[in-house]
């Protein structure tokens, strides 16, 4: 019995050739875009390494100098009434400010100062630490866009560990640098806070957390009725709020 096979021929149509054209231009488009996301996370990494050895050499210098004079602004900045620590929990920061030192020594004190590329200067008037957390960083005298990259910054209020409120606010970013970990932080956790010129050392209580909108700058309040406090702010969903982290001195 004879056997016919029959052999289908497939047809290739014009169209076919312009879907076929068009899925290898998807997938190289896709190859690249992974690629090109892949890259920028990696150099995003590398930025927020480079602002973490600038706020420890900050750090070391410190522990060098035995005085450091400055001058407190203690009055409140108003700022347009908005609590300017405005970064996204989810954007990637600009390249590192480049940050050249300047000391001035005096007959009794050495005043040590930063100056960056864009011309901001600035000192370092104490250090916050929540051990539990991991969070250490020196506190900048002024507050920036540019220095909140550099390391956490002095909101308002008066000079380290004096009676009233000191505002220190801090970018919150996902690899949990700076203050990317403040939400963790529960009622009774101690943050300690030096005075770089005295190098006083005071530990506070946590009593209060909370959320608040960028316009509401009421915990900056310096009502505390005779006692020294700190509040800790940072950004919360993605950017649209702040959260707030209220302490009070330990006796």
């Amino acid at each position: 019995m004879n056997q016919i096979l029959v052999t289908k021929k497939l047809y290739i149509t014009p169209e076919l050739r312009r879907k076929k054209k068009l899925y290898k231009l998807q997938f190289f488009i896709c190859v690249f875009l992974a690629c090109f996301l892949f890259s920028y996370y990696i150099y995003a990494e590398y930025d927020r390494s480079k602002s973490e050895e600038v706020s420890q050499e900050i750090l070391a210098q410190i522990a060098k100098v035995e005085t450091i004079k400055t001058d407190v602004d203690t009055t409140i900045k108003k700022s347009d009434n908005i609590i300017v620590v405005a970064l996204e929990d989810n954007e990637e920061p600009d390249e590192l400010p480049v940050v050249t030192e300047e000391v001035t020594k005096n007959e009794n004190t050495q005043t040590v100062s930063y100056t960056t590329q864009q011309g901001a200067h600035y000192t370092t008037e104490a250090i916050v630490k929540v051990a539990r957390l991991g969070i250490d960083y020196p506190v900048l005298s002024e507050t920036s866009e540019e220095l909140l990259k550099i390391s956490v910054n002095k909101y308002w209020g008066p000079a380290p560990n004096t009676v009233g409120n000191y505002c220190v606010v801090g970018h919150n970013y996902k690899n949990k640098t700076m203050f990317g970990r403040l939400s963790e932080i529960v009622s009774g956790d101690i943050i300690e806070l030096e005075n770089a010129v005295t190098h006083e050392k005071v530990k506070y209580s946590v009593y209060d957390k909370y959320t608040v909108e960028p316009t509401d700058t009421s915990c900056t309040s310096q009502l505390t009725n005779g006692r020294r406090e700190i509040t800790l702010i940072t950004c919360t969903n993605y950017g649209k709020q702040r959260l707030v982290v209220r302490a009070r001195e330990i006796k």
